[in-house]
């Protein structure tokens, strides 16, 4: 066992990468540490392909906190279940976030409280993959926190607690996913004493105004100007800011990254750019050559 936890809650927490780790960090402060967590196995990442294990191994390393990591998660609902997921007793509660595989819907109802899930936009606006990038990329004006009862159908359970969020408007995804992390970090430890309590009442999503985002590949960020709105070209360099990015194609069939890029008079201006093979450069510069 982990020690102090806030009303004994014992329960386990399900994440990967960076965003799972910091909202981890903020349940710490407040008391909250999870008797397990359950992460996805280590990947190969970077040019060497080092084998590199997910941000949520490393911080449960760092605060001393039992992991596992299964490849498949029909291994934690298959008998024999792994004593360390099984527990003593069982658990109260999973919390997930980002933990990016879809959950059994067995393992969703395991604990005694079911299963709860941070989602970075108001539901049921955007389920499933982008949601942050989304709001960004369709130049929203608002997002917000959800925090959901897991149901197995994607971002689809009954809402437990909600949270409004302006979008700053030229605020890019990571900027806006990393006030989002802090704001629903934060929303999750003021619900989680009134959730264990029984004095919330879960809220229907209304399945009618549902909407999806989908999973962002590479060939997202490429750009036609001559096709595409500048409002349109700006959202898109604002929403895939830290991947894929945005870019196009020379006439050699290069690819150009626009590293840097604003909107001015409603025309969307390339300050900087990253040709194919090079190191970033000015506009300018690169329209000299």
């Amino acid at each position: 066992m982990t020690g102090n936890n806030k009303n004994n809650l014992k329960f386990v927490f399900f994440g990967t990468p960076d965003v799972a780790s910091e909202t981890l960090e903020i349940l710490k402060q407040s008391d909250y540490l999870p008797s397990l967590i359950v992460t996805a196995p280590d990947r190969p990442s970077g040019r060497k392909m080092i084998l590199t294990p997910p941000p949520v191994k490393t911080w449960a390393i760092e605060n001393n906190i039992p992991y596992i990591q299964p490849e498949k998660l029909n291994e934690l609902t298959s008998p024999p279940t792994p004593p360390s997921l099984a527990g003593e007793g069982g658990f109260d509660l999973y919390i997930v976030v980002a933990y990016g595989k879809i959950m059994p819907e067995d393992l969703i109802k395991d604990p005694k409280l079911g299963s709860i899930n941070i989602h970075y936009s108001l539901l049921p606006k955007y389920r499933g993959a982008s949601p942050v990038e989304s709001a960004v990329l369709n130049g929203d004006k608002v997002t917000g926190i959800t925090i959901q009862q897991m149901k197995y159908k994607m971002d689809s359970g009954p809402i437990l607690a909600k949270e409004e969020v302006k979008i700053g408007g030229t605020e890019t995804a990571p900027e806006l996913k990393k006030r989002l992390i802090k704001i629903g970090g934060e929303l999750l430890v003021k619900m989680l004493p009134e959730f264990i309590e029984g004095r919330i009442t879960p809220v229907l999503q209304d399945e009618a105004v549902a909407t999806f985002c989908k999973k962002i590949k590479k060939e997202d960020g490429q750009v036609d100007s001559e096709k595409e709105s500048s409002e349109t070209l700006y959202n898109k360099f604002r929403a895939y800011a830290n991947w894929p990015r945005i870019f196009y194609f020379d006439e050699k069939r290069k690819r150009i990254i626009i590293s840097d890029a604003i909107l001015e008079n409603n025309n969307f201006v390339i300050r900087k750019v990253i040709p194919e093979g090079r190191k970033e450069i000015a506009w300018e510069e690169y329209n000299r050559e």
